[in-house]
């Protein structure tokens, strides 16, 4: 199970508390997870990555421990411990 936590703002739309999980299927990438988490909070569809292009907003920050992989290719593997669910995937 991959950890994501996400900002105050998008976890309250999407009627959660705290660090959410989801699964992800074959290779943990940026675009897997966030993948991961509109299917499983379809209300977050568009506020983390644009409809179309899939492309991050521009507020919208992604970090690996304390690691700002923001503009890391976006089908680029995550490190071995957010697959393992050691590391969390924070959404800021």
């Amino acid at each position: 199970m991959i950890r994501v936590t996400l900002p105050t703002h998008l976890r309250n739309l999407a009627g959660v508390e705290g660090e959410i999980t989801v699964e992800v299927d074959g290779e943990v990438t940026q675009h897997t997870v966030l993948s991961a988490v509109e299917d499983a909070h379809p209300v977050l569809r568009g506020t983390i990555r644009d409809h179309g292009t899939l492309k991050r907003r521009a507020f919208v920050r992604f970090f690996v421990g304390e690691e700002d992989r923001s503009h890391d290719d976006p089908d680029e593997p995550l490190p071995a411990g957010v697959a393992s669910g050691e590391v969390v995937f924070r959404i800021i």
